[in-house]
């Protein structure tokens, strides 16, 4: 059986934030996949990121899909606005959802592509009656909030349960994991059934971010 086709998702939370159009030119020219961009609203998570504007200036230069991360509340008031400024795909968190279907069904209908993520303590279980309706699921693998965290080791576990209730459901979803995914711990992710890595650190602590992205790709052979 072929491994499925592994895509690359640099974060640019931990780019230099003086330098977000040198960061945004290197995942271009990267064999990065798509950009990933933390929206932090100081509620739902312990920290601010930014917002409509930067995506907006952002969408300017990348060449490649934006993924709008929405670690906020009440993601539905800004899904809109987040279409306008450019997000190709929109992910909003199970937890901060009261309405989830209908969250799924307002970033379809608006054009975008719609994720669901979940925190570390949250069971996959919980999606079983939505997944059928989101393309993305994105599993954590640090608690939200803050980047170059250290990677919780049960998140292999929780891959394999999002693996199985896809092949229990037929439906069609990737399966993407965010944070604290490094060189020692990759090819772990991968060989659980990670198709998505959503890698800031690791990329952007490294003297050459083009060869870190690189090296990522090759673990899909």
């Amino acid at each position: 059986m072929n491994k499925p086709t592994l895509l690359i998702a640099p974060s640019l939370l931990t780019a230099d934030f003086l330098e977000l159009g040198k960061a945004v030119r290197m995942i271009n020219r990267s064999e990065a996949d798509r950009f990933h961009l933390d929206i932090m609203d100081g509620r739902f998570v312990p920290n601010i990121s930014f917002g409509m504007p930067v995506v907006a200036r952002i969408k300017t230069l990348a060449s490649k899909p934006l993924e709008v991360h929405l670690m906020i509340e009440e993601p539905e008031r800004y899904a809109e606005a987040f279409r306008k400024a450019g997000a190709d795909c929109l992910i909003v968190h199970y937890e901060a959802c009261i309405h989830l279907h209908r969250n799924l069904q307002q970033i379809h209908s608006l054009g975008m592509k719609a994720g669901v993520a979940i925190n570390p303590h949250t069971p996959v279980a919980l999606l079983s009656d939505i997944i059928s309706q989101a393309d993305l699921v994105t599993i954590m693998s640090v608690n939200p909030g803050f980047g170059a965290q250290q990677f919780i080791s049960h998140t292999l576990e929780k891959i394999g349960q999002v693996s199985r209730l896809i092949r229990d459901t037929g439906a069609s979803v990737q399966i993407e994991v965010d944070g604290g995914i490094d060189f020692k711990n990759a090819a772990s992710v991968i060989n659980a059934g990670a198709q998505v890595l959503v890698t800031g650190n690791t990329v952007f602590s490294s003297k050459d971010p083009v060869a870190a992205i690189r090296r990522l790709r090759a673990l899909r052979n």
